[in-house]
């Protein structure tokens, strides 16, 4: 049995880039986990992207024990938690197994929009909170306004704050005594039914899905049957252990203590983030609070550059999926870009993350269309449904209420950028909550926003006109009726598919215009006159035209008759016009790919 008053469950939450992975370390490299072989940065990411792009994709963990000032030896659990406002989740997930966190603040740069959310989730779960304030050794670092910060806007003793430079190891010992001492031990009967919380899991490709637990009651041994409450399916654990970098097996583990099971299970998606797990022939009465299905916000079309890769697409995205269960995808297919997938994410980093692996880890070139996310209609039957695709739009006149997902967007920037950040939001139809002057410099601006003009182009734009010192969080509060048309694109009045979007009718003009005119440049000119269009319905919203290519049929006449001139330019016409009427115009895949493309590039622009 092991005495529950020497364990200490906590997590690290922080803004992006705050030192979050730094911290985590070295407490590592101080409890003697890490030594000078196996040290390296961000020693919890596990993949190469996490590591270049300095963020946290994947939740981790890590066991080691701490001999303390008091002279006991403490066994202290680390639950990493991801960093990106995409997997909110994820981080409450690991905050619900914790019972306290270490909030790390930059010393150089304060509160940020993260700093605030993640404390407000930790709030929530009612953990206890040590502030930590980071990068004490950089020239711009400000301890002080910190301090201040921490007491007006988190309402928390400044004086427990603990001033620490993660990258030299300043003050870091510290901290392993802070945890100690203000993060309460765990509580939990080791004779009721077992209750166990998933707060991570992973694919393995010898063991199956490897699941990371937090045991809040009962314990589980080798050889248990185990029952998954959200999906009633029951497995027989073959392995169980704690996590110190890499897995160490054990006989059994107990209420109070983080580890990790393995029960012979084949997907990811049986292994449910949030999920409860309790033992099949004394199952617990009710599952541990929280748990929800992860639902994907963006959705994409994702397609080969080569059509011949698709097969291989599909192999690559069916061994991604088998490491995370969040992304849903199903065939698709347009007859301008040929087979692909429709896939969802969680969010745009998601997708940047999930396309990136698919390129560099299966060497694949692929496009994107352009990000769109779910609607919801409501059809004059009664019948209510939820499109993500253009191509499944109904037909206007069947249509009773169209409604849009909102998100509530919180903001934190220096007070000079106030006036153009607000300016954004207004264009981006968006609603205005609340403005808290956090202290004489910082401003924090709440306002409802339409989901869809946050994917596009909102993020490039913010940190542009605040020069980068704006942050940004944001959480999804519901659907807002809204006035919704779908824009077609059409050349040589045959719509083009890849090229069609759902869009809000103030502005569907700017954004179709803005395509045609593109397109105008990239597609090339044809022996007669193309018409480049963009409809909602049948009613033409924009128009450009791809002159012809003439041949100078004048060139052989040399003075005479005006009439002889008339005859041969008719003659030209009548031969344009049967040309216009059975030929088609065929449009350069290269053309989609310069289309799609600079629409990324013009965000980044902007």
């Amino acid at each position: 049995m092991k005495d529950l008053s020497l364990i200490r469950n906590f997590s690290i939450i922080a803004h992006i880039d705050h030192g979050k992975s730094t911290l985590a370390d070295r407490l590592l490299e101080i409890a003697k986990v890490t030594d000078e072989r196996t040290k390296k940065d961000q020693i919890l990411d596990s993949m190469d992207i996490e590591r270049e792009r300095g963020i946290t994709i994947k939740s981790n963990s890590a066991t080691f024990d701490y001999s303390a000032k008091d002279g006991k030896i403490y066994t202290y659990n680390l639950i990493d938690t991801p960093g990106h406002v995409d997997f909110t989740y994820e981080v409450s997930r690991s905050l619900a197994a914790c019972e306290g966190v270490l909030l790390v603040i930059d010393a150089t740069q304060g509160i940020e929009a993260q700093t605030l959310a993640n404390f407000y989730l930790a709030l929530e779960h009612d953990l206890a909170i040590i502030p930590i304030i980071n990068k004490i050794d950089l020239p711009a670092a400000d301890i002080e306004r910190c301090k201040e910060q921490i007491e007006h806007t988190l309402g928390l003793d400044p004086e427990l704050a603990i001033p620490i430079s993660a990258k030299t190891g300043q003050n870091v010992e510290l901290v392993l005594e802070a945890i100690r001492e203000q993060i309460p031990p765990p509580k939990g009967d080791i004779n009721a039914p077992l209750k166990a919380l998933i707060h991570d899991s992973f694919y393995n490709s010898y063991y199956g899905a490897v699941m990371k637990v937090r045991i809040f009651d009962g314990i589980v041994k080798k050889g248990d049957k185990i029952l998954l409450m959200s999906n009633q399916k029951i497995f027989t654990v073959t392995e169980l252990g704690i996590q110190q970098i890499k897995m160490i097996p054990k006989e059994s583990l107990q209420a109070g203590e983080v580890g990790y099971i393995i029960a012979g299970i084949k997907s990811v998606e049986d292994t449910r983030v949030g999920d409860t797990v309790t033992l099949a022939d004394k199952p617990a009465s009710q599952p541990l609070p929280g748990y929800k299905e992860i639902k994907p916000m963006v959705f994409a079309g994702l397609f080969p550059i080569n059509n011949e890769d698709y097969d291989d697409l599909k192999d690559a995205i069916a061994k991604l999926k088998l490491n995370d269960a969040s992304l849903v995808y199903e065939p698709e297919n347009s007859t301008a870009l040929g087979h692909g997938f429709r896939v969802g994410y969680l969010g745009l980093l998601h997708m940047e993350i999930i396309q990136e692996r698919l390129e560099r880890e299966f060497g694949l070139e692929l496009i994107n269309t352009a990000p769109s996310v779910k609607y919801r209609i409501t059809l004059t039957d009664g019948k209510i449904i939820e499109i993500s695709n253009p191509a499944e739009w109904p037909d206007p006149a069947k249509i009773a209420k169209k409604e849009e997902p909102y998100a509530k967007v919180h903001i934190i920037t220096p007070q000079e950028y106030i006036g153009n950040i607000l300016t954004l939001l207004q264009e981006k139809r968006g609603m205005q909550e609340n403005l808290i002057y956090l202290d004489e410099s910082k401003v924090q601006i709440i306002y409802q926003l339409p989901l869809s003009e946050l994917i596009f182009e909102f993020y490039d734009r913010l940190k542009s006109i605040s020069r980068g010192y704006a942050s940004l969080d944001y959480e999804l509060i519901g659907y807002k009726e809204s006035d919704l048309v779908k824009v077609d694109i059409m050349v040589n009045g045959e719509p083009v598919d890849a090229l069609a979007m759902i869009t809000h009718r103030s502005k569907a003009y700017e954004r179709a215009k803005s395509i045609i005119e593109r397109l105008k440049h990239l597609i090339p000119r044809h022996q007669f006159q193309i018409p480049l269009q963009a409809a909602i319905g049948s009613k033409i919203i924009a128009r450009e035209n791809i002159s012809a290519l003439r041949k100078n049929v004048l060139a052989k006449c040399y003075g005479g008759d005006i009439t002889r001139k008339k005859k041969l330019l008719e003659k030209q016409k009548e031969g344009k016009k049967r040309m216009k009427m059975i030929g088609s115009v065929e449009i350069p895949q290269e053309a989609f790919l310069a289309l799609l493309k600079s629409n990324i590039d013009e965000n980044q622009k902007k």
